[in-house]
């Protein structure tokens, strides 16, 4: 998951988290807010009645009933109440005020209220006042306020969502530019751009500072070390001409007995073996210079036909049969000599590394913007751990096969320079698939 996409999903999970508290205590508040706007409405309500409390009216009422008697009064609605009774005299009663939630039954009608309870005497006697309001409505208050605040808390959210998601976007734009423009091609150091991306985050420009300093170190070292292996390539191979040039003199010496003769011969074929190894250094160095241009029209099919010719001798000695199920004729820009390279070293590797009597299958495929040449073999395949070393210079997969490890260096580099990838499959056993795969180009 990307860096945005993350900071994104938790961003939604932290609103969310925060619209489900909101969702449970917003009940919690708003009867504490209702509940304490009640409680000052009722206070204020008993201190309006015992203001006037020696109206000529109340009066009446309290010294002309009997202490069973109680005076009401109702909204129209229910949704207040005041009643006025006589507590009995051998009831000790303390002035005192208390608030209590309970139900009433006015008129018939069942319904909860929010009352103030006044506990006091008047004229000796002993008097208990109650005044209610009606909670009905502020239930469904709280329905109300609970919805029409989640639902503008999820407005909220999702808006300020786009603006943030638009706003990480503006700030890791320069974060992707360096992903697509350095790290994508931080293993071609030669195609690395050194241009500064614009950046208003000073984190980004350290990042992409260090970055061109680091490639620039790197393709310090590996251009010294083109340069010293092309140099120590070139340079070795004036000895060995002169150690063969005296060798070979030496096998016209009359004198040598048949014994120096023979290790005079081996001399020569680990001289030759040596010079093989130094000119495909030089030709790893030379390409990798890009020393070569890759101009020419190259038809995979007809160059494939060249080589399974050349190579026919070897294909009969060890009784293999070629398979070519090719139905494409593919073309594409490059150097020949450098792909017959490619494509002799990975047919040699084939037949190599094959049993007595195996098969080589040619085939081809277009997958999504991909062409694909693949040689399958049938012979003793690759161990996974050895697979990812195949393309190491000096990289061996069976010692009892004779090589100098460097065929598949030479094709890997010649695939990188003409921007082709190599991909291997193999199991012990069940043989090897060597594909080419080649880019096609995008349709304007």
């Amino acid at each position: 998951m990307k860096f945005k996409h993350q900071i994104a999903t938790f961003s939604i999970l932290t609103r969310i988290t925060l619209i489900v508290v909101l969702w449970f205590a917003l009940p919690i508040l708003v009867e504490k807010v209702v509940f304490r706007h009640i409680t000052t409405s009722l206070t204020e309500k008993k201190q309006k009645f015992i203001k006037n409390l020696n109206n000529e009216e109340i009066n009446d009422f309290l010294s002309n009933n009997t202490m069973d008697d109680t005076y009401a009064s109702f909204s129209n609605l229910h949704s207040e109440f005041l009643q006025l009774s006589r507590i009995p005299d051998s009831v000790k009663v303390e002035p005192k005020t208390v608030f209590i939630t309970a139900p009433r039954i006015i008129e018939k009608e069942k319904n909860e209220y929010r009352i103030l309870q006044y506990f006091f005497k008047y004229e000796g006697k002993s008097y208990l006042l109650e005044i209610g309001n009606n909670l009905a409505q502020v239930k469904d208050l709280y329905f109300v306020i609970r919805s029409f605040t989640v639902a503008v808390l999820i407005g909220l959210v999702l808006l300020t969502f786009l603006f943030e998601a638009f706003f990480i976007d503006y700030l890791l734009r320069p974060f992707y530019r360096i992903i697509d423009r350095k790290i994508r091609y931080i293993d071609n150091p030669e195609a690395f751009n050194y241009e500064m991306i614009p950046s208003h985050s000073d984190d980004f420009k350290e990042l992409d500072t260090a970055l061109n300093q680091m490639m620039g170190r790197m393709q310090d070292v590996i251009n010294k070390e083109k340069q010293f292996i092309a140099n120590v390539s070139h340079e070795l191979l004036t000895p060995i001409a002169i150690l063969r040039s005296r060798f070979e003199n030496l096998l016209v010496n009359e004198s040598i007995n048949d014994e120096g003769l023979d290790k005079i011969v081996s001399s020569l074929r680990t001289l030759d073996t040596l010079k093989k190894i130094i000119n495909n250094l030089l030709l790893i160095s030379r390409i990798e210079n890009n020393q070569f241009q890759a101009d020419e029209t190259i038809a995979l099919q007809a160059l494939l036909e060249e080589l399974l010719l050349e190579l026919e001798d070897r294909i009969r000695d060890r009784n293999i049969t070629v398979i070519n199920t090719m139905s494409t004729s593919y073309s594409f820009q490059g150097n020949k000599t450098l792909i017959h390279i490619l494509l002799f070293n990975i047919l040699v590797n084939a037949i190599k590394y094959n049993k007595e009597g195996g098969k080589i299958i040619l085939s081809d495929a277009f997958e999504s913007g991909i062409y694909r040449f693949s040689v399958s073999d049938t012979g003793c395949g690759i161990d996974p751990e050895q697979v990812s070393k195949l393309f190491n210079r000096f990289a061996r997969m069976n010692l009892k096969v004779e090589g100098q490890g460097l065929g598949l260096a030479i094709a890997h580099t010649i695939a990188h320079f003409h921007h082709i990838e190599i991909a291997v499959t193999s199991e012990p056993d069940s043989g090897s698939v060597f594909s080419l795969l080649f880019h096609l180009p995008a349709k304007s």
